[in-house]
């Protein structure tokens, strides 16, 4: 599939179509209403477990320990920084000791986890959205980073920044950027099984 250059045109060509798909327009509303409306903090375990869990079962994170991953955000302390948009928060969340000997980075979870409390302030990681990135950084060279700086979320969230001011998409939430990249890089780079 030929691969179009990032627009205005391209990014709503992808709204409208993602706004037709009624599985992950309810996915994502009812996501909403549990992170902003029923369960909006995060100090207790209850809360934040039944978060970690939804997130899990929606997104497929593959997080095997959801309790574990629970214990650690309730400990982090997390809703000042969280509302505060603090973007190293993103990575803090994401490094969990699991059974008290592996250490895990479920980096792509916790985009998603800071990202349904404030979604225009913290775009989601997935790898669908890095293959669009890295292909269209070799392109055009848009800005000057490496794959492996996609990892460090304030780096990540410059990266999309400078993406939308190159493109001309600046009119666009990064929400919208977010699901302009995820499903055009459905289209683009899709998953050999």
């Amino acid at each position: 599939m030929n691969k179009i250059k990032p627009s205005p045109e391209q990014v709503t060509m992808y709204l409208e179509r993602w706004d037709s798909l009624d599985n992950y327009v309810l996915q994502e509303s009812s996501l909403r209403k549990l992170f902003t409306k029923t369960y909006p903090h995060n100090v207790d375990m209850d809360d934040v477990l039944i978060k970690v869990c939804s997130l899990n079962d929606f997104y497929s994170t593959n997080i095997f320990s959801p309790f574990t991953v629970a214990k650690h955000i309730v400990n982090l302390d997390i809703d000042q920084r969280l509302s505060s948009f603090d973007l190293t928060l993103v990575n803090d969340i994401a490094v969990v000791k699991v059974n008290g000997l592996k250490t895990i980075n479920f980096y792509s979870f916790a985009t998603k986890y800071c990202s349904h409390h404030f979604p225009e302030a913290y775009p989601i990681y997935d790898s669908f959205v890095e293959k669009m990135i890295m292909y269209f950084k070799q392109l055009d060279k848009f800005f000057k980073f490496r794959k492996d700086d996609l990892k460090h979320y304030p780096t990540y969230h410059e990266v999309l920044m400078q993406f939308s001011r190159f493109y001309g998409l600046e009119n666009f939430t990064l929400k919208q950027i977010d699901k302009y990249l995820w499903q055009a890089g459905k289209d683009y780079f899709p998953k050999q099984y």
